[in-house]
């Protein structure tokens, strides 16, 4: 392990020098020494665990326990039967619980964080887990530091260390100087694992990573935390416990009943227990996780990655979401296409990265050095930028052959140099040196950025909101000189910023400030195109009850024209600002927020307040961000979302789901989604209590109208290992019905088995039971044989729930006329439930094991027949209702 002073080897110093960062080979090297940069984490489950936890249930152990008496006992078939059901059992729950867990893991490296790492001189993107002890890396507002560091250069580098210290005020640092005098490592000029830039940027020198940080040392606490069950599995748990109980009572009282009828006893004790381990519902949870992780999984493929299982059931129930404007509603593709500068309006052509494009003055291709001003604004594009456009490829390929560029950075940002370079300034030709910046701040609205000229004058040049700069502005730049900016000048800036914000343009205000003077140099209006998505997405938000609310930091009428063509802003609704916003009460607020379809110039202070007034209202809101401060607001939400490509660590760890393209039609599948997977979670628990209690009501009700055990322990574990695994699985990967977004969302209140669906269970379940009796007492009739009877009995039963799974398919329509086909996985699982059952009734070696005989026509039409009443009998119940 590195000591704090320990800074004499020559490749940590190198980096420093020349920041070129370590090589690839090199960081391999550190890495498989010292490992990877991860903390202590609860440990994943082996092969091994997961297997053997199938065994762990209680009423499993019973059942073995049962089954070595047998064998003791000399029921050799019956004992090998059980155990071969209980490890394919335990099988099915393997295969599915492996397959979970690797879904979920597989999500946790997608949501792991990145750092922007210098590499053979090269900066480049990784793995937060690769960095190693010497690493260049460089971090900005929002980031999360990736390793405890030295800070070799920054800018009003602020950290917020909570997280360490629990100081709730962000540390302003400093940079590392050459000797140092303390090994204290709360120091100003270190930057620790975990801990998050709110302001700022810095260049830093990787320490230690992993279990050697700060927050290292107290990770191996995770190891102790357990996985919560999410609100759907407790309410499900429960009702198994609830069940369970129900369960056992019958249970004993089938057992009695048979003693009390001189049944041997331990022949009722297998069947007691039998009937317990098939009828009660102890696999719900783990259903309901195997189902969650499937959906899951199927929102990744559309772009949403689900950080948290729980925002899957969440949702469904979704009434707002408020979503920003730049990139979620528009594309994010910006084109400076209208500037004001020297008194005159321009407009530039060509759009996004084309380097086609001329300066058009009066609709004539104008020159741009008879415009002095003009060259100013631009130089001011060129000089307060962070971005980057370039001639090649990444690799190095010229590109000069094409009429595009290639841009890295901001799409803003990038826009404003490829306005310049229409006009023929770039960065080559204003040859400025860089010598400070303040980053653009949320509540200063504005960058700024420090430069010597060519010709030896420092300036600082400044881009930001149009009200901002023209309030701190003292003067005006024309072609001809600097003058005063008077309140005359200033309302026609502000009228031309306006009707640029009428037409949909995003408005940016530039001035610089050299010799105590604050010169306004112009302003440029962006397009930034609706995405042709969009609007159907928020038509279908509005079909399904669900309010689009836009959040934006973009001028009023900006906002307000974007919002009337994608469809959220409609007659009648209103728009306000974040002043307005700022001069209303708590309660104020909440007595118009129904009423507001618009948010602009919000701070993310703002969205918290807008957050915390609709769910007041008694709304669920998903609400998205991408910006470091945004953080608190997407973790008030019911559903915080982040954006994948422009959102920091801070938002994206806080979310509770990322749209990896930023897109919002993508949150409109993923509410789809989430009303789908809890519609089918509805589906599959109606289809498993109701077979459980269809059982139970077989046994029990043999009993009590003094008829022969019904059902054998060995057969009714073949009905549980037939019917309720793989069925109520494909039920859980159903399609989408064409109705689902168009209801109103569900009630997060609202009762699992709200709608009468336990009723509807409970009635159909005993139904079940009826018919399989009435199976057993026709089979007895037409054979005389006990066992022909039982094999009646089991068919009917198992056909039966396999019919029935059809009919759970949907809560509005019966069997008849529910889609049968458009499920393949369903129906695979149908077929091969009906397959074991074939298998079990017909092949000779089986039907040793499970005590059955070969039914003849006359006793398959009878026993099938009965499997079919079940659903026919419904129909005609419910229609008499």
């Amino acid at each position: 392990m590195l000591e704090i002073l320990d800074m004499k080897t020559s490749d940590k110093n190198e980096a420093p020098q020349n920041m070129t960062g370590l090589s690839d080979e090199e960081a391999l090297r550190r890495l498989k020494i010292n490992g990877r940069n991860k903390l202590a984490q609860k440990k994943n489950k082996t092969v091994m665990k997961i297997f053997a936890n199938q065994f762990r249930d209680f009423m499993v152990m019973i059942l073995l326990g049962a089954t070595v008496i047998s064998a003791i006992l000399g029921e050799i078939y019956d004992a090998v039967t059980i155990i071969i059901i209980v490890i394919l059992n335990a099988a099915l729950g393997f295969i599915q619980e492996y397959k979970t867990e690797h879904t979920l893991e597989a999500l946790e490296k997608m949501t792991s964080p990145t750092a922007k790492v210098y590499r053979n001189g090269v900066l480049k993107t990784i793995s937060a887990e690769e960095i190693v002890e010497g690493d260049i890396f460089e971090v900005e507002a929002g980031d999360r530091i990736p390793c405890d560091a030295f800070i070799l250069s920054g800018k009003n580098f602020t950290c917020d260390e909570s997280v360490l210290t629990g100081e709730s005020l962000p540390v302003l640092k400093k940079n590392r100087e050459k000797e140092l005098e303390s090994q204290s490592l709360n120091l100003p000029y270190m930057a620790y694992m975990g801990t998050i830039c709110v302001k700022g940027n810095a260049r830093c020198e990787a320490l230690h990573t992993g279990k050697t940080t700060q927050i290292g040392r107290v990770s191996n606490m995770l190891e102790e935390i357990d996985e919560e069950l999410t609100p759907l599995q407790k309410k499900l748990a429960e009702l198994g416990k609830i069940l369970g109980l129900v369960c056992l009572m019958v249970c004993i009282v089938v057992f009695l009943a048979g003693i009390l009828r001189g049944e041997p006893f331990f022949d009722m004790l297998m069947t007691g227990i039998t009937v317990a381990i098939a009828a009660i519902p102890e696999g719900l949870p783990a259903t309901v996780t195997i189902a969650l992780a499937l959906a899951v999984r199927r929102m990744l493929k559309r772009n949403a990655l689900v950080h948290r299982l729980h925002s899957v059931e969440t949702l469904g129930c979704a009434t707002v979401i408020c979503t920003d404007k730049t990139g979620t509603i528009t594309e994010n593709k910006m084109t400076v296409s209208d500037i004001f500068a020297g008194g005159n309006t321009f407009r530039i052509t060509g759009v996004g990265y084309n380097k086609n494009g001329n300066l058009l003055f009066n609709g004539m291709k104008a020159n741009p050095d008879d415009y002095p001003s003009t060259k100013l604004l631009m130089e001011c594009f060129v000089n307060c930028n962070n971005a980057a456009i370039s001639d090649y490829n990444a690799d190095g390929r010229n590109r000069k052959y094409k009429a595009v560029y290639t841009a890295v950075g901001d799409p803003t940002e990038s826009a404003l140099l490829i306005a310049a370079a229409k006009t023929g300034v770039t960065s080559q030709t204003v040859n400025s040196k860089r010598l400070d910046e303040i980053p653009f701040d949320s509540a200063a609205r504005s960058m700024t950025v420090t430069v010597k000229n060519s010709d030896g004058n420092v300036v600082s040049y400044t881009k930001g909101a149009l009200d901002i700069l023209l309030y701190k502005s003292t003067h005006f730049q024309t072609d001809c000189k600097v003058i005063l900016l008077d309140e005359k000048i200033r309302e026609k800036i502000t009228k031309i910023g306006d009707e640029y914000a009428k037409k949909g343009l995003r408005v940016l205000g530039f001035s610089k400030s050299e010799n105590g003077e604050t010169v306004f140099l112009g302003l440029c209006g962006m397009q930034d195109p609706l995405r042709s998505e969009a609007k159907k997405a928020i038509a279908s938000c509005e079909k399904a009850h669900i309010k689009t609310v836009m959040i934006t930091g973009d001028h009023k009428l900006t906002a307000c024209a974007i919002a009337k063509e994608a469809g959220i802003l409609k007659e009648g609704d209103l728009a306000l600002t974040g002043d307005e916003l700022s001069k209303m009460s708590d309660s104020e607020l909440s007595e118009c927020i129904h009423k507001v379809s618009v948010f602009a110039r919000i701070s993310p202070d703002h969205k918290l307040r807008i957050v915390k007034a609709f769910k007041n209202k008694g709304h669920i809101v998903a609400m998205t961000g991408d910006g470091v401060n945004d953080a608190p607001a997407i973790k008030e939400a019911d559903i915080g979302v982040s954006m994948g490509i422009s959102g920091t660590d801070v938002s994206k760890q806080a979310a509770d789901v990322i749209l990896l393209d930023d897109n919002f039609n993508t949150l409109t599948h993923a509410v789809l989604q989430g009303r789908t997977i809890y519609a089918n979670i509805r589906k599959f628990v109606r289809y498993l209590i109701s077979c459980n209690i269809g059982e139970i009501m077989t046994m029990l009700m043999g009993m009590l109208m003094g008829l022969p055990v019904v059902l054998l322990p060995t057969q009714i574990l073949l009905v549980n290992l037939a019917t309720d695994g793989l069925p109520a699985i494909a039920l859980g990967l159903e399609p989408a019905d064409k109705s689902v977004m168009e209801k109103p969302p569900r009630k997060n209140t609202d009762s699992f088995f709200a709608g009468g669906l336990m009723s509807r269970i409970v009635f159909r379940g005993i139904l079940i039971g009826l018919f399989t009796v009435l199976s057993f007492i026709l089979g007895l009739k037409l054979s005389g044989s006990v066992i022909v009877a039982r094999t009646c009995a089991l068919f009917t039963l198992v056909m039966s729930q396999l019919i029935h799974v059809f009919e759970c398919k949907s809560e509005e329509k019966n069997l008849f006329t529910v889609p049968l086909l458009n499920n393949i996985w369903l129906i695979s699982a149908v077929v091969v439930s009906a397959l074991c059952l074939m298998v079990a009734v017909y092949f000779p070696p089986l039907q040793l094991v499970f005590s059955t005989v070969s039914l003849n026509l006359k006793q398959l039409l009878c026993s099938f027949g009965c499997a079919v009443c079940v659903p026919v009998g419904a129909c005609f119940i419910h229609k008499k209702k």
